[in-house]
């Protein structure tokens, strides 16, 4: 019998509630379902928050089906046992530092880690013994039967496994004791649910992407499920994975490059996926394309970007300035005039001088444009392995050069891809491009390396494979050989919050395509003149005055966003009632800063969940969304209007006054503001929660090169 586990990936998010959580959506763009405390599927989710304000952990169901898409559960008549088993870890502490694109072999072997001499986190442990203990590895974990659960905290550990937790107790942040939980429904099924997005570690802080001693509970691993029939099948074990994210805080909006779409790219040139559009890695110029499957859906996500992002060039790219699905020859000089907007995707192997990437601006004569997709490239940071400039990816950008040739249909009752839904759609929420490092995973995902075919990942062991051994520290699993627990999300910032506090904007150099940032050195020259009235002594002076260095990108720069479905910027305001405006101190409808009032990154750590989700308002009316700030928790944070004189030193200025968000340090006043408030101080007085010390030099430069957040 012929089985699968569905999806092959699946992704289960981080929340901090203890009460309640969700199930992950089961298409692109979809909502995250209700459940009930047993996991049982309800209808789509009525809140992202509990009544404390903390949100809730979204775990990813996984189902067995047949060839023919009959569904197995252990209530099957022929089904006698069920189990499934799951092994997550997490590799960060173990892993390299934070490096961009350094590290990546698609890029050649001179470009790995060792060659461009990347440092490892936590480097004064050095053997592979030692380095194991960085690992947070609790093992495998099993359940079987309808509505049973099992954690991954220490007191569940299978016996004679070697594993690997942190520190019970730190000096800063919260220790990490669990990265999660399985359940089960009434059928059986299984719910992976991760950690509570906790972060800690023993040493202060010194950097964004990876500080010593300190560790998160993101989490990866694989998902197995053992069989046993009662009648005469054979019985049968399957395969899976589960990725444990961050939270997706606009799940609605879909990212324009999404971790579908680069499995499929994968699948596409590595796994002759689709034979007829490409067989060992070249596209087949007569393949016809269809306009609904293909195109239409990159289009739709343009739009999506404005509700996150301030990108105004990019809406009149899902205008329908001319009709996007009539193949005819008369409408060709209209496609071909759109598609020559997009950049070209760079060749990863055979780098020029000034890759297609590196272009911001299309020009036609004086006239200038900015070129598509307008987000930052996978490395518009640091000056090695530069890519500026996002672009499709290719198998993206050959379906759109064939639209753009008339190589298409506009037919609704298209023949799906040889990928079920299921399985695009648990990663399609995800972002796929651009990856620097990304949000869920990172650039690994695009290696053919780590699967074993189009969407499934290859596991290094199996099943008890890891029992003697333990997980090893420092293997690249992009050599080959299969991943490992904590393989796929190894190579992510720790803590995770970075990517919401760091990976947001960036301007990116457009005229030097040999750097993105360089050091600037500012010096002033002074003239001095004292003079002593009485005596008429007189004295003159020069001098110098030298600032410290400061990393920047190097200008002229454009302002580009990272992936702003998954880290808003720009969103609207709303709160509609006079109780929401009045602790939001803003009325409905503007925009704003997304995490206005989180001002430090010390602050986004602790208080990552009082961020809004942004939702659609209208969702009956698909043709006219409307997307908004919900659940913001708006009681933590205060709020003062300054004057600009306070600033500029001129009285009258103070006519013009700057919005002034910060977060409360005084519990008491938070809760005497609402219910609400008294339950969200209730649960921040409980938690273990210590505070974060910063290393004297500070956290350096952020990965913008400023500090300015507006």
């Amino acid at each position: 019998m012929e089985l699968k586990i569905s999806p092959s990936v699946g992704v289960a998010r981080l929340g901090n509630s203890r009460k309640q959580f969700c199930l992950s959506p089961d298409e692109i763009g979809g909502l995250p379902y209700e459940a009930d405390a047993s996991g049982n599927k309800l209808g789509p989710i009525k809140n992202f928050k509990d009544d404390e304000s903390q949100v809730r952990r979204q775990g990813q169901l996984f189902k067995v089906f047949d060839a023919d898409g009959k569904e197995l559960t252990a209530n099957s008549s022929n089904v006698s046992l069920m189990e499934w088993t799951v092994h997550l870890a997490n590799k960060k502490a173990a892993w390299y530092q934070y490096s961009e694109l350094e590290g990546n072999l698609l890029y050649g072997e001179e470009n790995s880690y060792k060659n461009r001499g990347v440092e490892f986190r936590n480097p004064s442990l050095k053997t592979e013994k030692e380095r194991q203990t960085l690992i947070i590895d609790p093992g495998p974990r099993s359940v079987s039967g309808p509505n049973q659960e099992i954690g991954f905290d220490k007191s569940n550990v299978p016996p004679g496994y070697p594993s690997q937790y942190p520190p019970e107790e730190v000096t800063s942040g919260t220790a990490i004791k669990t990265l999660g939980d399985l359940k089960t429904d009434d059928d059986g099924r299984l719910i992976v649910l991760g950690g509570y997005g906790n972060a800690g570690g023993n040493e202060p802080l010194t950097s964004y992407g990876g500080s010593n001693t300190w560790h998160d509970d993101i989490a990866d691993g694989p998902v197995y499920c053992s069989i046993i029939f009662n009648d005469g099948t054979p019985p049968a074990t399957l395969e899976a994975w589960v990725i444990v994210g961050s939270p997706d805080f606009a799940p609605e909006i879909v990212n324009i490059s999404n971790l579908s779409d680069s499995m499929f790219d994968v699948g596409v040139r590595s796994f002759n996926l689709v034979p007829g559009m490409c067989q060992h890695g070249i596209f087949n110029a007569s393949y016809k394309v269809n306009y609904q499957r293909d195109i239409l859906p990159i289009i739709k996500r343009f739009a999506g970007y404005q509700w996150v992002a301030n990108v105004q060039s990019m809406i009149a790219f899902s205008s329908n300035i001319f009709d996007f699905s009539d193949p005819s020859e008369e409408n060709k000089a209209n496609r071909e005039n759109y598609f020559s907007y997009f950049r070209r995707p760079n060749d990863k192997l055979n780098s020029v001088p000034n890759e297609p990437q590196s272009q911001l601006f299309k020009t036609n004569g004086d006239d200038f444009f900015p070129m598509m997709p307008l987000n930052s490239g996978s490395n518009s940071v640091s000056n090695e392995t530069i890519v500026k400039f996002l672009s499709l990816n290719d198998t993206q950008y050959f379906m759109l050069k064939q639209w753009a040739n008339g190589n298409f249909e506009n037919n609704p009752n298209y023949e799906p891809f040889p990928i079920s839904k299921e399985d695009q759609a648990s990663v399609g929420n995800c972002v796929g491009l651009p990856m620097c490092p990304g949000i869920e995973v990172t650039w690994s995902v695009q290696n053919s390396k780590i699967y074993a075919a189009p969407f499934v990942i290859s596991n290094q062991k199996g099943i008890g494979g890891y029992n003697t051994t333990g997980l090893t520290p420092s293997r690249d699993e992009c050599e080959g050989g299969g991943c490992e627990p904590g393989d796929l999300t190894k190579r992510m910032a720790c803590p995770w919050q970075a990517d919401f506090f760091q990976c947001t904007v960036q301007p990116v150099n457009f005229t030097n395509p040999n750097f993105n940032k360089d050091t600037r050195v500012t010096t002033t020259e002074e003239k001095t003149e004292n003079v002593w009235v009485g005596s008429n002594t007189v004295f003159k002076d020069e001098q110098t005055i030298e600032k410290d260095p400061v990393k920047e990108p190097l200008p002229p720069t454009y302002y580009s966003y990272w992936w702003p479905p998954q880290s808003p910027w720009d969103v609207l305001t709303g709160e509609t009632t006079l109780e929401g405006q009045m602790h939001s101190h803003l009325p409905a409808g503007q925009q704003m800063n997304y995490a206005r009032g989180i001002n430090s990154f010390v602050q986004m750590v602790e208080h990552w969940s009082s961020m809004a989700f942004i939702r659609n308002t209208n969702s009956q009316d698909k043709g006219f969304p409307y997307f908004t700030e919900t659940e913001r928790t708006n009681e933590l944070f205060s709020f003062v209007e300054y004057g600009v004189g306070q600033v500029s030193g001129n009285g009258d200025d103070n006519e013009t006054t700057i919005p002034v968000f910060y977060i409360e340090d005084d519990l008491k006043r938070i809760g005497e503001k609402n219910e609400r408030a008294k339950k969200l101080v209730s649960f921040l007085e409980k938690r273990a929660f210590k505070k974060i010390s910063v290393s004297k030099n500070g956290l350096g430069t952020p990965r913008s090169g400023t500090r300015m957040r507006r």
